[in-house]
This record gives C-alpha cells, sequence and structure tokens, in this order.
C-alpha cells in the first residue's frame, strides 16, 4: 500500500484529491494536508468584497467530504519537507510520511517586493484571500460613507491579473448601485505592457474589449507601471516606455486601493533547494514530476512556468482554473500508472477556460493551450458571462461536496467543444 500525500486542499489540491482516490481504488491510502479545516472558493472574493456574497455562501469544512470519499485529512501547517526521507513535518512537531507527495499549496503572497503594500502593515487591499477579502469589504465601506479616489490593478512581478479587472468592474457597478460613482476617480494601474495582456500575451481581441469596457466606465489606466512604493492615500508609480526607460512618473492619490501582488514559493517548500527555482515555485517536467525527486509531483499556482514574453516590468503567467485541473487529472494518471508499474506518460493540455465577471457584464475566453502559440483562441463579452460566473460558483462549489473531480456531463461537453484535460499519447 502507497501513501499519497496532497499537499493543499484549494481548487487544484481537493479536486485532484477525489480524482487520485478514484482512479488508485482502495489498494492505496489519499491523505490531504491543508492548513485550514475550510475550503475557499477564491474566485469569488470579489464579491465577498463588495457585499455581493458572505463567507458561509463560498465556503465549507473539508472533512466531511473527503473523509466520505476514503480520503484522510489533517489540518495543519506544514513547516518542513524533507525529499530524501519522504517526510512532511507539521505546526506541531509531528511527522506524516509519504510514498508520493503533490504539492497544490498555492502561492505565498509577496506584498513585501514593495514597500507600504499590502493589507497587514500596508496600505492597500487585497481579494486574494478570504480573510483579506473581508478586510477589503471593510474599506469598501468606508469608500461609501466617505468617497475619495480609489486605485486597483497589478504589482511589478504579479501573474494573476484577471481578479484585479474584475475587481475594478464590479466594484464600479457596486459604486453606480449606491449612487456615489461620481465622486470616485478611478484608476487602473498595472504591470502588464497594455490593457488585457493577462500576463499570456493577449487573448483575441483582450486588449481593445477590455480597454473600450474601462473607457466606457471612466476608468482611467497606466500601464508598465512599476509602483515603486505606497504611502498612506498615495501611489508612487513609475511608467515605463517600452524599451524598460522611464517615461513618466506619478504620484497617484487613493482613499481606496486593491492591488494584486507578486506571487513567490511558500516557505517549506521553497526551503527545499533543488525542489525550486529562486523564486521558490515548483521545477516540474512535462508530466508534472519533479526532476529531482520523481516521486514529487506539483499543479497550480505553486509551479514554476516561465513568463510567455519579456515585458518592460516584469509580469508572470497565470495558472486559471481548468489548466489546474487539467495539471491535476495528469497527475492522477502518473500516479495510477507508476503504482501499477506502467509507464507515467500523461500529460495536461493546460488549456484555459475563464469566466470574468464585470459587475453587470463578463468576459469570457478560452484558450487552447493557455501558453501561446495556441490551437484555439477565443474571447466573447456580454451579460451572459455574469450570469454564468455565478452559475459556475454553484456548479463547483456542489462538485466539491460531491467528491467528482470531471462529472461525466461535463466531461462530454467540454469534449464536444473541443476541450480536453489530458494530451493524446
Amino acid at each position: 500500500m502507497a501513501r499519497v500525500i496532497v499537499l493543499g486542499a484549494g481548487t487544484g489540491g481537493m479536486a485532484g484529491a477525489y480524482e487520485i482516490r478514484e482512479l488508485l481504488g482502495k489498494d492505496h491510502q489519499v491523505t490531504v494536508i491543508n492548513e485550514r479545516e475550510d475550503f475557499q472558493f477564491v474566485p469569488s472574493n470579489p464579491w465577498i468584497a463588495v457585499r455581493w456574497r458572505e463567507r458561509p455562501e463560498i465556503s465549507f469544512p473539508i472533512r466531511p467530504y473527503l473523509e466520505k470519499k476514503g480520503i484522510e485529512f489533517i489540518a495543519s501547517a506544514v513547516t518542513a519537507i524533507d525529499p530524501d526521507e519522504n517526510c512532511l513535518t507539521l505546526q506541531d512537531g509531528s511527522l506524516q510520511q509519504y510514498d508520493y507527495l503533490v504539492i497544490c499549496t498555492g502561492p505565498k503572497l509577496n506584498f513585501a517586493a514593495v514597500e507600504g503594500a499590502g493589507p497587514h502593515g500596508g496600505f492597500t487591499q487585497s481579494v486574494c484571500t478570504l480573510d483579506h477579502a473581508e478586510a477589503c469589504r471593510d474599506d469598501v465601506d468606508n469608500l461609501i460613507d466617505e468617497p475619495g479616489p480609489v486605485i486597483v490593478g497589478a504589482f511589478p512581478g504579479a501573474s494573476c491579473f484577471g481578479p484585479g479587472y474584475e475587481y475594478a468592474f464590479i466594484l464600479e457597478t457596486e459604486l453606480r448601485k449606491k449612487k456615489v460613482r461620481d465622486q470616485v476617480p478611478m484608476t487602473y494601474i498595472t504591470s502588464e505592457p497594455y490593457i488585457g495582456h493577462l500576463g499570456l500575451g493577449g487573448v483575441g481581441d483582450s486588449k481593445s474589449m477590455i480597454e473600450s469596457e474601462l473607457r466606457n466606465r471612466h476608468i482611467k489606466w497606466i500601464t508598465n507601471a512599476n509602483v515603486t512604493r505606497v504611502e498612506a492615500g498615495m501611489m508612487y508609480v513609475d511608467e515605463m516606455n517600452d524599451d524598460g526607460s522611464l517615461k513618466q512618473q506619478h504620484e497617484v492619490p487613493f482613499k481606496h486601493s486593491m492591488m494584486l501582488p507578486a506571487f513567490a514559493g511558500v516557505e517549506p517548500v521553497a526551503a527545499v533547494e533543488g525542489l525550486v527555482n529562486p523564486k521558490g515555485f515548483v521545477i516540474i517536467d512535462e508530466f508534472q514530476r519533479n526532476p529531482t525527486w520523481k516521486n514529487i509531483y506539483a499543479a497550480g499556482v505553486c509551479v514554476a512556468i516561465p513568463p510567455v514574453e519579456e515585458t518592460p516590468v516584469p509580469t508572470g503567467t497565470p495558472k486559471t482554473g481548468y489548466m489546474i485541473e487539467s495539471m491535476m487529472t495528469a497527475i492522477a494518471h502518473n500516479l495510477q500508472a507508476d503504482l501499477e508499474g506502467g509507464v507515467a506518460d500523461s500529460k495536461g493540455t493546460w488549456s484555459a477556460i475563464c469566466l470574468a465577471d464585470m459587475g453587470d457584464t463578463g468576459a469570457a475566453f478560452v484558450a487552447i493551450p493557455q501558453i501561446p502559440p495556441r490551437n484555439v483562441t477565443w474571447f466573447k463579452q456580454g451579460k451572459w458571462v455574469h450570469l454564468a460566473k455565478v452559475g459556475f460558483e454553484k456548479y463547483f462549489m456542489r462538485k466539491m461536496k460531491s467528491g467528482s473531480s470531471e462529472p461525466i456531463f461535463e466531461k462530454y461537453t467540454l469534449k464536444a467543444l473541443g476541450i480536453h484535460r489530458l494530451k493524446d499519447h
């Protein structure tokens, strides 16, 4: 009997644990270790920040649902990984042995890279975690009571740009509902070389469509923005030319600001030499496996993926939901093959399906694969996307409670659209 430990129970980890359990059967043990007792649906955090959702609507206790599927659950932070001894150290000092380790921790939020950034000791808000989104919500309440300038965007080195655009449009919609939008100048400040770059070199006509939406909502923007520091009520920005030279310096005032940070590897993972790159992201091969320790797999935001292109201000490559699920499906099949004496040769397609809410409308894109050059690129906008995002939230939460990573109708619906989790051998 082999013991597989999945480290992290987020969008990838929990779904992946169900899939690993299903493929490996009862002959092997599957354990999930997560620092919290509850699952949190991170894509809904922008709604939390404007009181369109409350915590119970986007979170639930993990343990009963995993245990119902025969998956062991341990709620604890991991403080150290010893890959030579196949051992994890937990917060209480206890040890957990594994035969295979699947790392799905998500990222460390690197607010420290910009002086004055972040919700803890800094001056900007975040929607990267549920706790951050709730703190952001309190700041939005203050903004509505006492309107003033708003800045939304992404710091240098950021890789997850979608939630920034979502939050800007959702907040703008809420301000209109509260009849204070006319008192709130808004500026979008981003490290992207152009609006709609998204860390992906753009997707379809994302540049013109998102620019048009910003104009229609009277939101100004600064791209190629290197935020150098943040003080109470003031953001200092070096706007760069395309050749990397300084174009203009800005001092932008704000009453409320939500800025997405750069990511890094979480401490216990980043501390393992040979496992990670200099930023602490797990190095993987095409089969999601670490080249040094081949019994360690990784998926999601914690994996090392180079930027799609060099940009004047550093940007990273995002890891979107379906892309992460395809990584986990590949891992599950490779674990099964390895344990059955076969060849672990499954590869995820890394396809991207993204629904971005804009408050009263939305934008959707499909990119196959997510990283260019692509076989399929599709980008559309409309009210239907907002409704689809609401529906997807309910669907995914139900999926995580039911214990099915890929329900049969989802599999065949996406297959009919030419979207698959695994590449053909």
